[in-house]
């Protein structure tokens, strides 16, 4: 994942795609890119109000097959990839598959995945993503002001998109032209092409319930539950256990109240909010010690969250038996407790 996050929710730090292999590749004239988003997504930059919710929505075509691919990521909202020809090698939650022309991969902002592996071959894939205003699992979405279905369609649809983690999916003759109109009004100057696409963006969603009716999907209430943000929590907790976490802080990061945080923590790993946090900043301090050229233990103490150097030899010398330098130098006497 990128090392500088994009957007953040409470205290919890999330890694959005800001595209830059794509980006190098038609500075290159490796590909063709037409996008419109915010934020830090490739293409002509929305201004505040212009298509509220709208993070990004674009196309690249590649003619030949490209040495680069996106990396793991995460985006700012929900995001629908439509691969209009060719196929691409993609990964979702580290697991493999390829999207073929006429398939859509659905990701949500909580699932790291990547394109390419990391190469690309060629074809032209066409992209959509939507700020629903969620990042765990169990948070209430709120869809754009200019998205219109009927209430009662949008909730249905919400309920298919959040109750079933299904990746890829063989799409309709429809869905795949509101894609490629999509892909049309974004090459279009800004503000040209709004009104094209909001009304196929509604388009869309609208072809899209219709696939999820049809294909009489078994929803899962548990992927919208606390304990599954929680899970989710967790997950990312490894990469960002440097910030001065509380249970209080943490329990909020989750929309929880400290006890219902601790209580699904318990169930999940065994341990308490606490010992977990410290699980998790000794196996990054352990990682960053292996690191060559070698990073300084002063450092190292900082970025796992210690607030001193003496307090994080004291954490870790009780965690493996042995000082940080010791460990380095292969001296230690255990593997952690």
């Amino acid at each position: 994942m990128h090392s500088s996050p994009s957007f953040i929710d409470n205290e919890c730090v999330f890694h959005a795609d800001r595209c830059e292999p794509l980006i190098a590749a038609a500075n290159a004239g490796q590909v063709e890119l037409h996008a419109v988003g915010r934020h830090e997504y490739p293409g002509q930059n929305l201004a505040d109000g212009e298509l509220a919710g709208l993070s990004s929505v674009g196309y690249w075509n590649a003619n030949h097959a490209q040495a680069w691919g996106l990396p793991e990521h995460r985006n700012e909202g929900i995001e629908f990839t439509f691969v209009d020809t060719g196929q691409v090698p993609v990964r979702v939650e580290g697991t493999a598959s390829t999207l073929h022309f006429g398939e859509c991969m659905i990701t949500r902002p909580w699932q790291p995945h990547q394109i390419g592996d990391p190469h690309v071959p060629s074809g032209k894939l066409i992209w959509l993503i939507l700020d629903v205003g969620v990042r765990l699992p169990h948070q209430e979405w709120s869809w754009p002001s200019w998205v219109v279905l009927h209430p009662d369609h949008l909730e249905e649809l919400t309920r298919f998109l959040r109750q079933n983690e299904q990746h890829c999916w063989k799409t309709s003759a429809e869905i795949g032209r509101c894609f490629q109109a999509l892909a049309q009004a974004a090459s279009r100057p800004i503000p040209e092409g709004h009104s094209v696409i909001m009304v196929h963006v509604n388009a869309l969603l609208l072809a899209l319930l219709e696939m999820f009716r049809s294909q009489r999907i078994t929803l899962e209430e548990s992927l919208t539950d606390s304990q599954r943000g929680v899970e989710v929590f967790l997950r990312d907790l490894r990469e960002i256990c440097g910030k001065p976490w509380t249970i209080e802080s943490m329990a909020e990061s989750c929309g929880l109240g400290s006890t219902r945080f601790s209580h699904h923590v318990k169930l999940l790993t065994n341990l308490t909010p606490a010992e977990y946090l410290t699980e998790c900043r000794m196996d990054r301090a352990q990682a960053l010690l292996k690191q060559s050229p070698p990073v300084a233990i002063a450092d190292v103490a900082r970025a796992c969250g210690f607030s001193s150097g003496q307090y994080f030899a004291t954490a870790f010398r009780k965690w493996t038996g042995s000082s940080p330098g010791e460990w380095r130098e292969g001296k230690g006497s255990g593997d952690g407790t």
